[in-house]
């Protein structure tokens, strides 16, 4: 009887001291996502007026981030990284979700300013910022991708999404800025082209006056 008791408290304390270590394991990652969640807020927060540089819009960043959120994301691509305001917004999200960033920006300066942004604002081990021509990068890409943002030249728009269409889940979202402007190069004809095809639903969210396409795709083909 003795030996079963002991054997018995071994697993209760055992049990017990497994519970303790995996509920201490959830608070500290709990305590992580806040103090990371005040940090990125406090950043934003700091630099609300200096977006300045071919950066969206605050509106336009939430809308990214409910995005990934909602849809739980976590293999995303931002083309034209800029100085880094989209690319807070999503990386935020995807810190959340488990996921990473791919962005891509061809500016040396608006780059290192992009890596200081990051730094700063507590998100640079979700990012995977590179410094190259998206034209090229792009369709060079390996692996599969569930969210992509294409925030570069207009009229290049169609190219990359023709370049990563075949690499989205399905499930996944092609987006698109500045779509209101049709009367730049290259946004008619994207709309055009992604609104054609059959396995991909498009719509337009008019949070800012910039306008972001959404494209989900419903099948491969």
């Amino acid at each position: 009887m003795k030996t079963k008791f002991s054997i018995r408290s071994f697993f209760i304390f055992f049990l017990l001291f497994s519970n303790l270590l995996v509920n201490t394991a959830l608070c500290e990652e709990a305590k992580i996502k806040i103090d990371l969640d005040a940090k990125v807020n406090g950043f934003l927060e700091s630099h609300r007026d200096q977006w300045a540089d071919w950066n969206i819009p605050e509106a336009d960043g939430r809308v990214l981030y409910d995005l990934i959120i909602k849809n739980n994301y976590q293999n995303a691509v931002d083309i034209g990284t800029s100085t880094g305001h989209s690319a807070i917004w999503m990386a935020w999200a995807l810190s959340k979700t488990g996921g990473r960033l791919i962005t891509i920006e061809i500016n040396e300066g608006r780059y290192k300013k992009a890596l200081a942004n990051f730094k700063e604002a507590g998100l640079s081990e979700y990012i995977d910022a590179r410094l190259a021509d998206a034209h090229e990068l792009v369709k060079n890409l390996e692996g599969q991708f569930d969210f992509v943002f294409s925030d570069a030249d207009k009229e290049w728009y169609k190219n990359y999404f023709i370049a990563l269409a075949p690499k989205l889940d399905v499930g996944g979202c092609f987006t698109a800025h500045n779509i209101s402007a049709d009367y730049m190069r290259g946004i008619a004809e994207f709309l055009e082209y992604v609104q054609s095809l059959p396995n991909f639903d498009t719509t337009i969210n008019r949070s800012s006056s910039a306008g972001i396409s959404i494209s989900y795709k419903r099948a491969e083909k």
